[in-house]
C-alpha cells in the first residue's frame, strides 16, 4: 500500500449555495440530448409497466380484481409519479447541481461544502454513503427483475415455453456483463431509437384500450386513491410496496443530470416518458376492467403483454427484452460511475479501471464491479426463480435511497437555499410522509427477499466506511511523526550526493516528509537535483478549473512541494497534468523523472481508532487495491516503491 492510496483526500471546496443550470449543455441541441436521454436514463422506470401494476394484485398481498381496487391502484401510480418523480426529483432536486453533476454523492459534496464546520456534517456524509451502498443492491436486482419479466412474456405467447424462461434470461444476463469490457459506445447508438420505439409502443397499446373504456381516466382524481385507503386500510398500505415499483429509477434522472443537463431531461420526462408510461398504466387498468372476472384473473397474470393482440405478442416480447437489456446496461454503467466517484472521494480503494472510449471520459469499465454484479444477479435469478418473487426483494433499496434523498433535500432547502420555514416545513413534511410510507410498506418485504438488497447495502456500507476511516487513521499516524519538509530540505542538502534528474515523491498529505523520501536517503544516500513532493487532493466539486489545478511552493535547495487537485468526476492522470504544471525549476520530462511510492504494511494494534476486525478488513482491502501506477497512470518503468510498517 503506497502513500498514494491515501492521496485522493476529500477536501471541501467553495460551491454555490443557489441552484444553477447544469453546465455544458447550453449550446447543444436540446431535442437531440432529450432523445439521447430517453435511451440512457429512463430504461429502469420505463420497464416498470412490465410488472408494477401486476404486482399490486398478484404479489405477496394480493388485492381483489374489482373496480375499486383497479381505479385506486392506477390513481396511486399517477399521483406517485407526479409527486415523487415530477415534483421531488425533476422539479426540486434537479435544481441542486454540483457544477452540473447530480446524484447522492454530488448532493452530499454540495451540502458538505457549506456545513463542513457543523456537527451534522459527518451525519450528512454517512447518509450519502448509505444511499450509495443501497445502490449496489439495486444494481443487482434491476437487471434480474427487468430481464426476467420481459422473457416471461414468452409464456403469454406459448405456455409450453415456461421451462425455457430461466435459461434464456440467464444467457441474456451473462451476455450483458460479458460485453461490458468492450464498452458501450457502439451499441449505445442503438439505445435511443429502440427506447423511443418502446415508449411509443407503450402509448399505442394503452390508447387502444383507453379508447374502448375511457371511463378509467376518472382515476386521475386523487379521491379514488383515498377511497381505496379508506376501504382497505391495511391492504392499501401494503399495496404501496408494489405501487412504488412504478417510480423505481426516479433517482436516475438526478444521477445522470451531468450527462445531459436538466433541460433535456425535463423535456424527455414531460414530453415522452411520463405521458407514455401513464397511458400504458391506464390502458392496463382499462383492459382489465373490460373483462369478466375469469378473464381478468387470467389477464392479470401478465397484463402488460396481454395488452397486445395475440399476433403481436412475440414482437412485443422481443422489444420489451431489448428495453430491459438497455435498462440493465444503464444501471451497470451507473454502478461503474458511482464507484469511480467513491474512489475519488476516498470511500473505496483503488480498483482497476479501464477507459472504453478515447473521446468520452465517463465511459469506463471496472472489472471487479462488473463480475461482482454478475455473480449477484445470477444468484438472485437462481434463488428467486421468477420476477414476481424478485419484486418482493425489489423496492426496499430504492425507497431507502429516496428517503435519504428527502433528508438531504430538507438540508438543501433550509440551509443552502434558505427557504422560509413556513414554506419549507410543510413541503418537507409532505415528502417525508410520502417517501416514509413507501419505505415502511417495503419494509414488510424484508422476510420475502427484501433482506438481500439490505444485506448488500450493509456489506457495502461497512467496506466504504472502514476504508474511509482507515485512511484517515493512517494519515494521522503518519502525520504524528512527520518531519517538516523545509527543515528536512536544509539538513539533507549537504548530507547526500545529488544526482541528475527529477524525483517525485507521492505523499498522502501536504504536511511532513513522505516515508519513501526518508527511506531513499537512508538506504541509497542520494538525492536528485530536483525533488518534488506531490500530493493529490480530490475536491468535492466534479471538476476543477485549470487555474486551480496546481499549488507549488519552492522550498529552496531544489525541493518543491506541489499540490495537484482534481474533481471527483475527473481522471487522475498525473503525467498529463505535469505536462501543464507550473515550472519547478524546469519542465517535467518523463524519461528523466522517477516516481517514488511509499508502500505501508499495516500492523493491527490495540491503539484507539477502529475495532481489530475492521483494522484487519482495512489491511485486506489495502493488499487487494489496484496498483497506484495504474490509478495515477504513472509510467511503469519510472516507478520505485519503498516499504515500511505502520500501526493504526
Amino acid at each position: 500500500m503506497s502513500d498514494a492510496t491515501a492521496d485522493t483526500s476529500y477536501v471541501p471546496s467553495t460551491v454555490s449555495d443557489s441552484p444553477t443550470q447544469g453546465q455544458g449543455h447550453g449550446s447543444g441541441n436540446i431535442t437531440k440530448l432529450a432523445l439521447g436521454a430517453v435511451g440512457v436514463v429512463f430504461g429502469d422506470i420505463g420497464t416498470s409497466p412490465l410488472y408494477a401494476f401486476r404486482e399490486t394484485f398478484v404479489g405477496p398481498h394480493p388485492l381483489a380484481i374489482d373496480e375499486l381496487h383497479i381505479l385506486g391502484v392506477v390513481s396511486l401510480i399517477f399521483w406517485s409519479m407526479t409527486l415523487v418523480v415530477s415534483v421531488q426529483y425533476v422539479g426540486v432536486l434537479m435544481r441542486a447541481d454540483n457544477k452540473g453533476q447530480g446524484g447522492s454523492l454530488a448532493l452530499v459534496a454540495l451540502i458538505s461544502g457549506v456545513i463542513r464546520k457543523s456537527r451534522y456534517s459527518p451525519l450528512v456524509v454517512l447518509l450519502g454513503v448509505f444511499a450509495t451502498s443501497l445502490f449496489y443492491g439495486d444494481s443487482m436486482i434491476t437487471p434480474a427483475v427487468s430481464v426476467l419479466s420481459a422473457v416471461e412474456g414468452l409464456t403469454v405467447v406459448q405456455s409450453s415455453l415456461a421451462p425455457f424462461v430461466l435459461p434464456i434470461a440467464l444467457v441474456l444476463l451473462i451476455a450483458l456483463f460479458v460485453i461490458q469490457k468492450s464498452g458501450t459506445a457502439r451499441i449505445g447508438a442503438l439505445f435511443s431509437p429502440i427506447m423511443v420505439i418502446y415508449f411509443l409502443t407503450l402509448a399505442v397499446l394503452g390508447i387502444y384500450h383507453l379508447v374502448q373504456m375511457p371511463e378509467v381516466l376518472v382515476a386521475l382524481n386523487p379521491w379514488y386513491a383515498v377511497q381505496f385507503f379508506l376501504t382497505d386500510k391495511i391492504l392499501g398500505f401494503l399495496a404501496l410496496g408494489s405501487v412504488v415499483l412504478a417510480v423505481t429509477g426516479a433517482e436516475a434522472l438526478y444521477s445522470d443530470m451531468g450527462h445531459f443537463g436538466r433541460g433535456p431531461l425535463r423535456l424527455s420526462w414531460f414530453g415522452v416518458v411520463m405521458p407514455c408510461l401513464l397511458i400504458n398504466y391506464f390502458g392496463q387498468a382499462a383492459m382489465i376492467l373490460g373483462l369478466d372476472d375469469a378473464q381478468a384473473a387470467v389477464a392479470m397474470e401478465n397484463p402488460f403483454f396481454n395488452l397486445a393482440p395475440e399476433s403481436l405478442r412475440l414482437p412485443l416480447v422481443i422489444l420489451a427484452t431489448c428495453a430491459t437489456f438497455i435498462a440493465s446496461q444503464a444501471v451497470i454503467s451507473g454502478a461503474f460511475s458511482i464507484t469511480h466517484q467513491a474512489m475519488q472521494l476516498g470511500f473505496i480503494p483503488r480498483l482497476s479501471t479501464r477507459h472504453t472510449s478515447e473521446h468520452e471520459v465517463g465511459q469506463i469499465y471496472i472489472p471487479f464491479v462488473n463480475w461482482a454484479l454478475m455473480t449477484g444477479v445470477i444468484v438472485l435469478v437462481l434463488v428467486f426463480q421468477n420476477s414476481s418473487n424478485l419484486a418482493s426483494a425489489y423496492g426496499i433499496a430504492v425507497t431507502g435511497a429516496m428517503l435519504i434523498d428527502t433528508c438531504l433535500m430538507a438540508v438543501l432547502v433550509i440551509v443552502l437555499w434558505k427557504w422560509k420555514l413556513w414554506l419549507a416545513i410543510p413541503f418537507i413534511v409532505v415528502f417525508f410522509v410520502v417517501d416514509g410510507a413507501y419505505f415502511a410498506a417495503n419494509a414488510t418485504k424484508v422476510p420475502d427477499g427484501g433482506w438481500f438488497p439490505l444485506l448488500i447495502g450493509g456489506v457495502a456500507f461497512t467496506l466504504l466506511t472502514t476504508w474511509n476511516k482507515g485512511r484517515r487513521l493512517m494519515r494521522d499516524r503518519m502525520t504524528e511523526a512527520a518531519l517538516p519538509l523545509n527543515v528536512f530540505a536544509k539538513s539533507a542538502h549537504g548530507s547526500a550526493a545529488r544526482v541528475p534528474g527529477t524525483a517525485i515523491f507521492m505523499a498522502s498529505t501536504n504536511m511532513g516528509v513522505p516515508s519513501a523520501l526518508l527511506h531513499n536517503i537512508k538506504h541509497n544516500k542520494v538525492l536528485h537535483e530536483r525533488v518534488v513532493v506531490l500530493t493529490v487532493e480530490v475536491q468535492d466539486a466534479p471538476y476543477v478549473e485549470p487555474n486551480e489545478r496546481f499549488t507549488v511552493a519552492d522550498l529552496g535547495q531544489g525541493f518543491y512541494r506541489m499540490t495537484l487537485r482534481y474533481g471527483f468526476m475527473e481522471e487522475t492522470d498525473i503525467p498529463a497534468a505535469l505536462a501543464h504544471a507550473p515550472m519547478c525549476g524546469g519542465p517535467f520530462e518523463m524519461m528523466k523523472t522517477s516516481f517514488f511510492l511509499s508502500r505501508q504494511t499495516l500492523v493491527p494494534s490495540e491503539k484507539p481508532g477502529m475495532a481489530i476486525w475492521r483494522e484487519k478488513l482495512f489491511a485486506w482491502m489495502m493488499r487487494n487495491a489496484a496498483s497506484a501506477m495504474e490509478f495515477f497512470r504513472l509510467p511503469t518503468n519510472r516507478v520505485v516503491e519503498l516499504g515500511s510498517q505502520l500501526e493504526i
